[in-house]
């Protein structure tokens, strides 16, 4: 087992089913908003907040570098491809998912969603989230060794398909 790195937009459901193919294959699950969080000793909406975007993202690539060794899963923020230095870190890893949703479903997912922080997303309208989401799907679709459609499914039919495209 090397390493599956799942890629998406915000509400695709990356940390879901990251738990769900970590438990499977029994290898640890990371959370990079996590690693992240733990890297800068704040909340990503408080860090967004004092230093913006572009600040943010550089954090994202420093840890994205420090990540490339790390065995198991790793579920990433919906902008890790934004970068090109990320994108072309994500190309060297050996098992990059991307969980590709239909935009309506993701809106629905981010305006539902209670229980997440996202400092791009909250307070937006559908029209402003597509305008979000749009740039970044080729982005994704670059990054990505494997694309799951998971428009309808559940996360262990995706997780089934995770499995089997990475020969597990």
């Amino acid at each position: 087992m090397n390493q599956i790195v799942l890629i998406g937009f915000m509400g695709a459901g990356k940390t879901t089913v990251g738990n769900l193919v970590a438990e499977k294959m029994g290898c640890p699950q990371y959370d990079f908003d996590q690693l992240i969080v733990d890297k800068i000793g704040m909340s990503i909406a408080e860090y967004f907040d004092q230093y913006g975007d572009a600040a943010f993202r550089d954090i994202e690539t420093a840890v994205l570098a420090e990540v490339d060794t790390l065995e198991g899963v790793l579920s990433t923020g919906g902008g890790i491809v934004l970068k090109d230095k990320n994108r072309t870190l994500l190309k060297k890893m050996p098992y990059v998912v991307y969980l590709k949703a239909d935009l309506s479903e993701l809106i629905q997912r981010v305006t539902h969603d209670e229980e997440n922080v996202r400092p791009l997303a909250d307070s937006k309208t559908p029209a402003e989230i597509e305008a979000i989401y749009r740039p970044r799907v080729p982005l994704y679709e670059e990054s990505a060794r494997i694309i799951i459609e998971t428009t309808g499914k559940t996360p262990e039919e995706i997780v089934t398909e995770i499995l089997k495209q990475v020969g597990e």
